[in-house]
């Protein structure tokens, strides 16, 4: 397993304000889960739901075709079946990208201001603010005050990560997330593919930014090894083996010092 190279804030920093003084308008993207913040605020959104419910009819019948499909059974309340799955997912027998888009669209017949209000009470129940990375969090605090555009690319609900980057003082405008589907202010059992998850980070960064210049993307495991690559000064947070094991792809990847 490959050991990086380390570098401190400060000297990331400057070779951002080199990338930015050579090729002035570009922006920086960095990971949510993991690299932003600990843990899953994705994963988080999901077990406050099937703890408390309800999923209702649309998720239910939606949550059943998935579990028929991959051989899972459809018996049992929307909770139960969307247990099996998860356990599924845990046991690989269930794609990770399909369960983000899962977990993106089990809101289904919920209102906007209804999964708002229920995302914003999970970020204050796992206590999000201490899940913050400093060594992330302070290096895009000094971007804003660059003037550079700072963009969150998660494959995480886009509800939760919108609410989850206030934490960070980063603009949910400038959220990319897993999109679910609407009609009028209804949530619909679906989501706008391809979700920002491996190679659809970038084609969401460049669908958002066109050819403007990716200064530097921070990212923590190998579904951002994409958008590392594209970036000028890729940087690895906390890193998880599956990011180490493909280092060797992303040329010039750094990992950040923890603080």
């Amino acid at each position: 397993m490959q050991r990086l190279p380390t570098q401190t804030r400060s000297e990331i920093q400057r070779r951002i304000a080199a990338a930015r003084d050579a090729s002035p308008g570009g922006v920086i993207a960095c990971d949510g889960d993991g690299t932003l913040w600990s843990g899953d605020v994705g994963e988080d959104l999901f077990h406050a739901l099937v703890a408390k419910g309800p999923f209702l009819p649309a998720a239910h019948a939606q949550l059943r075709a998935e579990a028929i499909e991959h051989g899972l059974g459809d018996g049992g309340s929307g909770e139960d079946v969307a247990r099996r799955i998860y356990e599924a997912y845990l046991a690989k027998s269930f794609p990770e990208e399909r369960v983000c888009e899962l977990m993106t669209w089990a809101f289904a017949d919920w209102t906007r201001d209804a999964v708002a209000a229920f995302a914003r009470d999970v970020i204050g129940a796992v206590g999000l603010a201490a899940r913050l990375h400093p060594e992330v969090t302070e290096t895009l605090a000094w971007a804003r005050a660059e003037g550079i555009e700072i963009l969150v690319v998660s494959a995480s609900p886009r509800a939760i990560v919108e609410e989850a980057v206030r934490e960070a003082r980063v603009d949910a405008a400038h959220v990319l997330a897993a999109t679910p589907r609407y009609a009028g202010d209804t949530m619909l059992a679906a989501v706008d593919r391809p979700i920002p998850y491996g190679p659809g980070k970038v084609g969401a960064i460049r669908g958002q930014v066109g050819t403007r210049t990716l200064y530097a993307a921070f990212g923590d495991n190998a579904f951002d090894v994409a958008m590392l690559c594209e970036a000028k000064i890729p940087v690895a947070v906390r890193p998880k083996a599956r990011l180490r094991e493909r280092a060797s792809e992303v040329p010039g990847l750094v990992e950040i010092a923890a603080i």
